[in-house]
């Protein structure tokens, strides 16, 4: 097997891992198509051709993937194109962005607890969910922490 033929097979299991998951079955192809890319940089239209899908198509994958940091987009030098681009540690950057994605949630359950009355049945529900997501964001920064010395521990960074 080719290496370009064993990244396209990497690319749509770890793509259908993803969509397993929970996210939309391009975005999740996009993804895997840029961690296993070379340099994890790619036109729009090279995304295209990889995943074997209209330049077009990438778009809305790539808006998303962007909006919720899993890439980041980028001018090629001396063009209009844009390359999209995934980080070396994609998945730590991507997981700890999480107080962006919990921050919004527990605000909205604040309000919806200060808005319901002490003896509502659903208040129960609203602070288990308020409390949990507070503990996730607590957690995270002890993880992250830990992560930067495993990483030194294994070799692989800072």
């Amino acid at each position: 097997m080719s290496t370009e033929e064993q990244r396209a097979a990497f690319t749509e299991r770890l793509g259908g891992a993803l969509a397993s998951a929970g996210l939309a079955r391009l975005p999740s192809r996009v993804f895997a198509a840029l961690l296993v890319d070379d340099d994890g940089r790619m036109t729009a239209a090279e995304l295209g051709a990889a995943l074997d899908v209209s330049a077009a198509s990438v778009s809305g994958a790539v808006r998303y993937l962007d909006t919720v940091g899993m890439i980041r987009r980028e001018r090629e030098r001396g063009s209009r194109r844009d390359v999209f681009v995934v980080e070396d540690d994609a998945w730590h950057g991507t997981m700890t962005r999480i107080d962006q994605l919990y921050g919004p949630m527990i605000a909205a359950l604040e309000r919806g607890l200060a808005d319901l009355p002490d003896d509502d049945p659903a208040r129960h529900r609203l602070v288990l969910a308020r409390e949990f997501l507070a503990f996730v964001l607590e957690e995270m920064s002890d993880l992250d922490r830990r992560w930067a010395v495993r990483r030194v521990e294994l070799g692989l960074g800072d």
